[in-house]
């Protein structure tokens, strides 16, 4: 019956792919397991063992958190059900250095001053469970509505600041940002979420989640969503007759769904991840018809990815990794090609399709007691990276159908030396060789330094690389054209992070950094025809500041204090960029009543103001959100209920160069409010029960 589920769900993956998921899982419904490691709750252990907490993303092997050459924030199951958060966005905006833009279609992650809008979010890397989300056209990813997973199967975020292309590759630029997921021993049966919010919002959530007495463990979840957003949007800038008076009637709609399998047998993983979402455009973006509900965006994003993980007696950890992956991307948009006053309407399609395949294979042991050596290789094949556009209606014309394929390999070396007691030295180089541009090496070398039990210090230098990616190097438009010549953008960065532990309840942690970034990728007009191309353009030189301090148990309140001074601009110009806020900050906050029932969970932050695209300037603003999670409403059932923008506080965001609009109106005061309902099995309780784990 799961499998026949599975089939209707992603039957338009192709015959292949559908074949392979049901021979995995009738694979592992047969084979015998033995018992895996429990979930640890980061939630429940003081905060000063935070410091010996193992993270795997920041070297690619689990290693202390404080012996890990990087700044890293660990944000928790826990931390995102308290406070509410309902998208991965929310996630994001709530990690110190990073902010989060929306131009009411995508959500564009910013980092350390840099936040181009509009720029497909191609400069940090995301993966879930180690498997990396950027696609092969854009390069992108998208942490909206759009995020592949729903926040509720999310057991923690490992945020990884500065440059990773030492260990991962291209789009590690300013961050690696690891999404680790839930497993089924959390769920031990069913569990159902309903969700309604402001603006005809609702979500609905169904996970199946067990470990079963041959160690087989499996969760399955799918998520939907939809909601009608605002019913009447107000663009000052097309306030006339002709185009409604500037009004945007029932054109902010959004409706996602997702689904999420993961199955483990002992030393082997699948994973299967697929979601779809459609978005209108309210904003005419790109010179489209204005109040036009056709004028859209829909993206699908799926995988499978096979792990296979083992130790061998000798010390040397294997792990190695095999997927296929597939990004689906159509843009609707309706342009008026009439030069008078009556409209002539033309049905516009743009599209991409982005399919590919690869593995990796790493090997890690520790080499006597003082090194700790990871080797490894990686392999992609992109089969399709095609990306067109065309007039559908009502005269066909075609414009671009390009069709392009490439690969890329690597191969990186790292090494973890304790020259003493006190000291770790951490060095490592990576090598990139890419069919489009040929090769690049990028290295990684790291001093931690613990001059006392409960502090740390870290002397860092990175350097790392963005491949361009086909759409900047290939895509042809109306107004656009490719440039086949473009070479990587790199980054230089240097920082020193201070970490420390002030006792069980206490965290303080500082880091200065600077960066050099070359050969910027940006869109420019070309001047002999005007039309736009990607060249390597400008240099961008940053320093900032970031602190963070974090307390666990005091009085009973778990709080999280961040600050971001960072200053980036232009090198020929001198100036600021745009979207890069001088000041960020954020303040969260989660206060147990009536026993530790109930939590009051509190999110303020503020961002000072930005400059724009074209010269101007949004106003700073300071926001506040609120949570009251019931965890125990009845048997088996919690509630929780938010508001956010509670004080209806009006801002915006910078819009990109394809919004005639120079800011764009975020969200005012909304709600939401959410039931879960557990359905556990009775056969998982009691099996948890008799070894001594919670069911």
């Amino acid at each position: 019956m799961i499998r026949d589920s599975v089939h209707r769900l992603l039957r338009r993956r192709g015959i292949v792919v559908r074949a392979l998921f049901s021979i995995l899982l009738s694979a592992a419904a047969v084979v015998p397991a033995a018992a895996q490691e429990e979930t640890r709750d980061l939630t429940q252990i003081p905060i000063e063992e935070l410091a010996n907490l193992e993270v795997y993303s920041a070297s690619k092997f689990l290693q202390k958190a404080s012996d890990a050459p990087s700044s890293i924030s660990i944000i928790t199951a826990d931390e995102i059900q308290r406070h509410g958060y309902r998208t991965f966005a929310d996630v994001l905006r709530n990690v110190t250095g990073l902010y989060v833009t929306y131009d009411r279609n995508y959500s564009y992650i910013g980092a350390r001053g840099f936040g181009r809008p509009g720029d497909y979010n191609s400069r940090i890397l995301i993966l879930i469970d180690g498997h990396r989300l950027n696609d092969n056209v854009d390069d992108g990813t998208d942490i909206g509505t759009d995020f592949p997973l729903d926040v509720d199967i999310i057991d923690r975020v490992e945020v990884v600041r500065g440059p990773g292309s030492s260990l991962y590759g291209t789009s590690a630029f300013f961050a690696v940002v690891n999404v680790i997921t839930k497993r089924g021993r959390v769920f031990e049966g069913g569990e159902f979420a309903a969700a309604a919010a402001s603006r005809g919002s609702y979500r609905g959530r169904l996970s199946v989640g067990e470990r079963l007495r041959s160690g087989l463990e499996m969760l399955l979840s799918g998520s939907y969503y939809d909601s009608k957003g605002y019913r009447r949007l107000y663009y000052p800038e097309f306030d006339a007759p002709e185009t409604n008076n500037g009004i945007a009637q029932n054109a902010d709609t959004d409706r996602a769904g997702s689904f999420f399998a993961n199955v483990s047998y002992r030393e082997v993983n699948f994973q299967a991840v697929f979601n779809s979402r459609e978005k209108a455009i309210p904003t005419a973006s790109f010179g489209t018809y204005f109040n036009d509900r056709r004028t859209r965006t829909k993206d699908e994003r799926g995988y499978f990815d096979v792990k296979f993980e083992h130790a061998f007696k000798n010390g040397w950890d294997l792990l190695s990794r095999a997927y296929f992956d597939r990004y689906d991307y159509n843009g609707t948009y309706i342009y008026d090609n009439s030069e008078t006053l009556e409209p002539q309407l033309v049905s516009n399609e743009d599209w991409q399709q982005g399919m590919w395949w690869g593995g990796e294979v790493q090997m890690s042991r520790p080499l006597g007691t003082r090194h700790h050596l990871t080797i490894g290789t990686e392999f992609r094949r992109n089969f399709r990276q095609d990306q067109g556009n065309y007039d559908a209606s009502p005269d066909y014309f075609l414009y671009s159908n390009d069709h392009r394929h490439s690969s890329n390999s690597a191969l990186f070396i790292q090494d973890e030396y304790s020259l003493s007691k006190h000291l770790i030295l951490n060095g490592g180089i990576r090598y990139d060789r890419y069919s489009t541009f040929g090769g690049t090496t990028n290295p990684r070398l790291g001093l931690i330094y613990s001059p006392w039990e409960k502090t740390t210090v870290k002397a860092l230098y990175g350097h790392a690389f963005r491949a361009p990616a086909a759409y900047e190097l290939y895509y042809y438009g109306a107004g656009n054209k490719p440039n086949p010549y473009l070479r990587p953008e790199t980054i230089h960065t240097t920082e020193l992070v201070v970490e420390r532990f002030l006792g069980p309840k206490f965290r303080i942690a500082g880091s200065a950094y600077y960066y050099r970034l070359d050969h910027l990728i940006s869109q420019q007009t070309d001047p002999v025809d005007t039309w736009l191309i990607y060249s390597n353009t400008d240099e961008i030189r940053a320093r900032g500041l970031e602190f963070e301090v974090e307390a666990r148990g005091l009085y009973g309140i778990d709080g999280r204090l961040g600050y971001a001074l960072q200053r980036a601009t232009n090198q020929a110009t001198s100036l600021r960029l745009s979207n890069s806020p001088e000041h960020l900050a954020h303040l969260n906050l989660a206060i147990p009543l009536f026993r530790g029932s109930t939590w009051a969970g509190t999110t303020l932050s503020y961002m000072s103001s930005r400059k724009t695209v074209t010269g101007g300037h949004t106003g700073g603003f300071f926001l506040a959100d609120m949570t009251l999670l019931n965890r125990k409403l009845f048997r088996h059932a919690e509630l929780s209920a938010g508001v956010y923008n509670l004080f209806d506080k009006r801002y915006a965001d910078p819009g990109s160069e394809e919004h005639l609009q120079e800011t764009i109106l975020q969200d005012g005061r909304s709600f939401r409010v959410t039931l879960t309902y557990r359905l556990p099995l009775k056969r998982a309780e009691s099996y948890a029960n008799n070894h001594g784990q919670k069911p």
